[in-house]
């Protein structure tokens, strides 16, 4: 029988997933409250997030990939710090493998300081530099390489812009297991109700958290759940015009409206089972700059599991 601590932690492992789902959750209840007049701005909301890359099929995938055959995918998310005349830097990088026929999904977050080699820069460096570099496609072409898997596709949110969104569902509530203060903000233990602000600092702070930067994936992932639940209540419906609008000004995608379409109707089973696979490595300064050195044999073990379950047949 599991503990409350470890269901707590399987629940928190579904948390990234669900914001790769979360558009389909309004689609759903919108549409069944809302009728029309949600679906067509929902429509106009993904057209705007949707941003096709000019680049090329990746050479990790033989063949196109068919979701509407219900065929395993990969995903990667990159939450960025996007500011004005600055393309920024992927604050989050976590890789999403989703297998319909084992009902199941594994997720793995990769730490933004892991040292490897930035792919069409030629140069080792932090992973979490390839955005800042090459944008999305530079990025997905370093986890690639990183990884040894395709990414098939990707969903960029904007960290800076991300309180327009939790301002637009009228806040978030989380539970704060830290106490810590962070750009003049105090943050004690216990229930928070954080506006867009605020929630943007306590999802940014790490380096007063033991865990580093997996305490600060932890807190962002609190922060997108607390903007689904409240999303998909009936009140923050009422303003789905502003919701709409944020997430078209603040989120990213390849994947067209059809797509998530087909996602829903074929992989919603898949979330039922949810792993979180780690990668460890040890800190290290090269130059005076820190790096995560993750050893080849971690890396193995990483790059088995995940292709294993997109059905990847090992050469």
């Amino acid at each position: 029988m599991r503990t409350r601590s470890e269901k707590k932690t399987k629940k928190k492992r579904s948390k990234w997933l669900r914001v790769f789902l979360f558009t389909i959750v309004f689609i759903i209840a919108g549409i069944s409250v809302y009728g029309y007049t949600v679906y067509r701005s929902l429509n106009n909301a993904v057209d705007t997030m949707h941003a096709p890359l000019e680049r090329e099929k990746s050479e990790k995938r033989t063949e196109e990939i068919s979701l509407k055959k219900a065929e395993p995918f990969s995903v990667l998310l990159l939450g960025v710090d996007e500011r004005q005349g600055d393309r920024g830097r992927s604050d989050s990088m976590i890789v999403l493998t989703v297998n319909p026929n084992q009902n199941s999904v594994k997720m793995l977050s990769i730490p933004r300081d892991t040292r490897t080699e930035i792919v069409g820069k030629g140069t080792q460096d932090k992973i979490n530099h390839a955005f800042a570099f090459g944008g999305v496609e530079m990025s997905m072409a370093t986890v690639e390489s990183f990884l040894d898997i395709p990414i098939d596709y990707y969903i960029k949110i904007n960290m800076e812009g991300f309180k327009d969104i939790v301002d637009s569902v009228g806040g978030v509530t989380v539970q704060n297991d830290l106490d810590f203060s962070y750009e003049g903000t105090h943050f004690p233990k216990g229930e928070l109700k954080l506006n867009g602000e605020k929630a943007l600092r306590y999802s940014r702070m790490r380096y007063e958290d033991p865990r580093g930067d997996f305490g600060r994936q932890l807190r962002q992932r609190q922060i997108i759940q607390g903007v689904i639940n409240e999303g998909a209540s009936l009140n923050s419906l009422a303003n789905f015009g502003d919701i709409f609008t944020a997430l078209g000004n603040n989120v990213k995608t390849d994947l067209a409206f059809e797509e998530m379409i087909t996602i829903q109707s074929k992989y919603k089973d898949a979330s039922k089972q949810m792993e979180q696979l780690q990668i460890a490595g040890q800190g290290t300064k090269i130059n005076g700059v820190y790096y995560l050195q993750v050893p080849q044999e971690e890396k193995a073990r990483v790059q088995s599991a995940l292709k294993q379950h997109l059905e990847i047949q090992p050469e």
